[in-house]
């Protein structure tokens, strides 16, 4: 096995490794509020105005934090 020296790891190794890390994260805070929602839809429907407005901020916090991750990048 080879050792790696300093300049082995190019910026594009360092740009493709931060991109993959950022589109997995986005998968998973996507996937966070996909089981948020589906726990949440039907099951109060007597639940306080305040608690589903809170879920509501949640998701749209959640979905705005995803899209920022990747925006403007390639």
């Amino acid at each position: 096995m080879s050792v790696l020296r300093p300049g082995d790891i190019t910026d594009k190794m360092i740009q493709v490794m931060d991109t993959a890390r950022r589109q997995g994260l986005q998968k998973d805070l996507r996937t966070l509020a996909a089981s948020i929602r589906a726990d949440a839809e039907g099951r109060y429907d007597s639940a306080d105005p305040g608690w589903r407005a809170g879920v509501e901020w949640a998701l749209l916090w959640i979905e705005n934090t995803a899209s920022q991750l990747t925006e403007g990048r390639s």
